[in-house]
């Protein structure tokens, strides 16, 4: 047996192994992380083309944009529903930019935030994976959500639903788990964790999906370095302080200030 035949030998090997398993992977698109991270630049500079485009014209940008997302998701109505979507997601991405100049005495500028901050970028790809995560689109989200999490160390999953006026100081370390819920005008910090108890396991052994698993963090709320609150049923009141390294899965009233870990 020469070499070739060995090298195609172990190929045939490589695509006979989790094949059953594989197959169940229905409906998949291949999605290129190139294309997705074009994907994400080409809405950032449609969003703010006076900022991140040096281009006279958005038209050149937006139709490169649709086209990219026909492509990826091989439908033409969600991209028009998407695009349709964009004025509403600049809406909350400037209350989000001016929440973080607002709270962050480093900041100079609304064109600084959106051109260099961490957190807004991690928020502006969240929103936008939002929006086509509620559309049903398979995959393309969560990759978009990788991607920010690769650049910026912020794991939101796409499904958090995340009201206006968000703001995300530092923002490495931080997770927000896929079905918690945020109020406006909420501020974190890095290392926070809005995360899960246990799950609950079914009488297979089997991990129980499709639940709420994720808190409830009220308007106005303050939520310091590396805190952790876990829990579906955990809901954190409007206006609280969660102060740094706290611990939390039980809920706490509106205006409550936990600074320490009650034991």
């Amino acid at each position: 047996m020469n070499k070739n035949t060995e090298i195609l030998s172990v190929i045939k090997e490589l695509e006979q192994v989790g094949g059953e398993v594989l197959a169940l992977e229905k409906g998949y698109r291949f999605l290129s992380r190139n294309k997705v991270e074009r994907l994400i630049f080409l809405l950032q500079a449609v969003l703010f083309p006076k900022i991140l485009s040096s281009l006279d014209s958005n038209e050149m940008l937006i139709f490169e944009m649709a086209e990219l997302l026909t492509d990826l998701t091989g439908k033409k109505k969600i991209t028009l529903d998407f695009i349709k979507m964009l004025p509403k997601i600049k809406e909350q991405l400037l209350t989000d930019a001016i929440a973080i100049c607002d709270g962050d005495p480093a900041a100079h500028s609304l064109t600084e935030i959106i051109l260099a901050y961490p957190g807004f970028y991690a928020t502006l790809v969240h929103r936008l994976s939002h929006e086509l995560f509620l559309m049903g689109v398979a995959y393309l989200p969560r990759l978009m959500s990788e991607i920010a999490h690769s650049k910026t160390g912020v794991d939101i999953h796409p499904g958090a639903e995340i009201e206006e006026s968000f703001c995300i100081d530092h923002g490495t370390g931080v997770v927000i788990g896929e079905t918690a819920c945020i109020g406006k005008r909420v501020k974190i910090y890095q290392g926070v964790t809005i995360g899960a108890k246990s799950f609950e396991i079914g009488e297979n052994g089997e991990l129980i999906k499709g639940r709420k698993r994720h808190p409830d963090i009220g308007a106005g709320c303050v939520i310091y370095a590396n805190a952790t609150i876990l829990g579906g049923d955990t809901v954190i009141g409007e206006d609280c302080v969660i102060g740094g390294n706290v611990w939390l899965t039980h809920s706490i009233p509106a205006g409550s200030k936990i600074y320490y870990n009650k034991k």
